[in-house]
């Protein structure tokens, strides 16, 4: 299940990547217009600042603003920042890879290949899956209703 931590992270990354062209979003109007606990999105906020995925200024026409293009901010590392590994299970991970204590043999562990299926299956999407791709999938909805 998608942590709350990421959900936000990626509603705030849509809503800064809606006002690209804007000056910089204070924390209190994205944490307003998202309906994020102002506190939690700072926290969030400075962790995509560090990883060098958003831009802060601080004082008067302060704020945040994204500091990539959205085509260039995939899911899949958002939810490494956030929430660290993909796969479900450590012995099935790329990049947080631990030998599972109760495993006897990994190369015939079927939870084992199940696992790595479903975290192949999950890569492929959210390595291809922009925060450019939300905003427009956003937009081609919108125009649904």
């Amino acid at each position: 299940m998608l942590s709350k931590k990421t959900k936000y992270a990626i509603k705030a990354l849509v809503v800064l990547g809606k006002n690209l062209s804007q000056p910089p979003m204070q924390i209190a109007r994205i944490a307003e217009e998202e309906h994020i606990p102002k506190k939690f999105l700072e926290q969030i906020l400075l962790d995509l600042r560090n990883a060098g995925y958003l831009y802060s200024k601080k004082g008067a026409g302060g704020g945040y603003s994204l500091n990539k293009n959205p085509e260039d901010i995939y899911l899949v590392d958002i939810l490494r920042i956030t929430d660290g590994p993909i796969a479900m299970v450590p012995c099935a991970s790329l990049k947080f890879y631990h030998k599972c204590e109760e495993c006897h043999d990994e190369v015939t562990c079927g939870i084992r290949k199940a696992f790595i299926d479903v975290r192949d299956a999950s890569l492929k999407v959210l390595s291809e899956t922009s925060i450019a791709h939300i905003i427009e999938s956003e937009k081609a909805l919108l125009k649904l209703d």
